[in-house]
């Protein structure tokens, strides 16, 4: 099922790299979601947590996965952990070498995420922090990517002076009555940001 999921989104070019391709079909999105949605694990849709959070729809870890240029070595902020299932995906993205940090403020998905990783084996490559994405991890800092997988009002400050020179953001933000997906990328003091395509995430929760 993950591999028919996988080669579809391989025909659609979402999936552009092998190391995206290999991630998706290494982390077994049915260990992430709630027992009664795993039937529809590899269903291309976002799927129901709790607390109103959701499991991102495959397509959007992967847009978001490619749009940081995944490779072995990086350092990467997620804000909003969620099941840890995309946390998952960056770490085998990266081949496991180097770190993902993900943080979550809502409390119960935190725990929720931090056991997923330990059950299926990421932990060490993956640390899960409860607290306000927003302001990022600064003792971590600076991040080679940041994902954000809630939508913002705007791009958070904070979130662009913990990238690194040259380094990525990959965040949702409202505009209008819509959600706009940007790649943001650090040029020194100055971002560069592109808009990828319209999106539809929760809101990122105030602390």
């Amino acid at each position: 099922m993950a591999a028919r999921l996988v080669d579809e989104l391989t025909r659609e070019g979402v999936v552009k790299s092998e190391r995206v391709r290999k991630a998706l079909l290494s982390v077994p999105r049915e260990e992430f979601v709630l027992p009664e949605y795993r039937m529809m694990a590899y269903e291309d849709r976002p799927l129901p947590l709790f607390t109103g959070a959701t499991i991102s729809a495959p397509h959007m870890v992967a847009m978001m996965c490619e749009l940081i240029e995944p490779r072995p070595g990086m350092k990467i902020l997620e804000v909003g952990a969620g099941s840890g299932y995309h946390a998952a995906v960056c770490a085998e993205a990266i081949e496991r070498r180097d770190k993902v940090y993900t943080i979550e403020i809502v409390k119960e998905l935190a725990v929720y995420a931090a056991q997923n990783i330990e059950r299926l084996g990421y932990w060490g490559v993956v640390e899960v922090y409860h607290g306000d994405g927003r302001k990022g991890l600064e003792r971590h800092a600076p991040f080679d990517a940041i994902i954000v997988t809630a939508a913002a009002s705007g791009i958070p400050r904070t979130l662009v002076d913990q990238l690194r020179d040259g380094g990525v953001l990959v965040i949702p933000v409202e505009e209008g009555a819509g959600q706009v997906l940007y790649r943001v990328v650090k040029k020194g003091e100055k971002i560069e940001k592109r808009a990828i395509t319209y999106v539809l995430f929760v809101p990122l929760r105030e602390g």
